[in-house]
């Protein structure tokens, strides 16, 4: 089982993102996904979703390219959590997180104890229980990053694809985001995510892919690839070197 990319190369007017990348996501790796903006973070997340179009190559879930799949099915093995909050919800948090349920056959207004039950799990599990009955749209920006991740907590695909899941969270809420994640892995799930903090990659994640701008890919094991050489080209910056727990951190050298 795995969701790979082969041969992929994708781009937008003008400028080539990545060329000829392969690359493959299996059950129980936890994946940080780092480049500079626009180097191209997002449209891989949108192609390992079947969202968006390779202009080259192909992504495949368990040999299979993504298009012969069921849409049903798919939504059901693959999950993406996107950059962008809908604009309005009209109803209650728990109604919003509820939602996860759809590619599984649950009825958007119909009776679903099970729903019900998990849902209430996810918001928990987001530290979002006190305001499961708010109306969504009166969240703050971090609490709706909660809740959206609750939603695909909900949802239960084998494989979560985040795009900047840390986005409007505060410190302690990060940390707990990431614990939640990494154990999600060791589970036998498969999660990938952008992130720009190199630091959470290094802790939490045991497989890295590095996007460069000049539109080459670098990929393997976290403690292999999240070297300071490589991230100072990454990010064109001096980092300094800081010993963290299990891992060598590192961070923008400020002097």
């Amino acid at each position: 089982m795995t969701l790979a990319v082969q041969g992929v190369t994708l781009a937008v007017p003008g400028r080539t993102l990545v060329a000829r990348l392969d690359f493959a996501l299996a059950p129980g790796e936890c994946c940080a996904i780092l480049g500079r903006n626009g180097a191209g973070k997002s449209s891989l997340l949108l192609a390992l979703a079947g969202l968006g179009r390779p202009a080259a190559g192909g992504v495949t879930l368990d040999g299979t390219p993504l298009a012969r799949h069921p849409r049903r099915r798919l939504a059901q093995r693959l999950g993406i959590l996107l950059q962008h909050d809908v604009e309005e919800f009209w109803g209650s948090v728990l109604e919003f997180v509820l939602l996860g349920r759809l590619p599984h056959g649950a009825a958007l207004l119909g009776a679903d104890p099970e729903g019900v039950a998990q849902a209430r799990g996810a918001i928990e599990a987001v530290d979002l229980q006190a305001h499961a009955l708010q109306p969504y749209r009166t969240l703050s920006g971090g609490e709706r990053q909660r809740a959206r991740i609750a939603q695909l907590l909900v949802q239960a695909p084998d494989y979560l694809l985040l795009d900047e899941p840390l986005s409007h969270l505060d410190l302690q809420h990060q940390l707990a985001l990431m614990r939640l994640l990494a154990g999600l892995a060791r589970s036998g799930r498969a999660v990938a995510m952008a992130l720009h903090e190199p630091f959470w990659a290094a802790r939490f994640c045991d497989v890295a892919l590095l996007m460069y701008d000049s539109g080459v890919a670098r990929h393997g094991a976290a403690h292999d690839v999240l070297t300071q050489d490589n991230l100072e080209a990454l990010y064109r910056c001096r980092l300094e070197a800081v010993a963290g727990s299990g891992a060598t951190l590192y961070f923008p050298d400020t002097r």
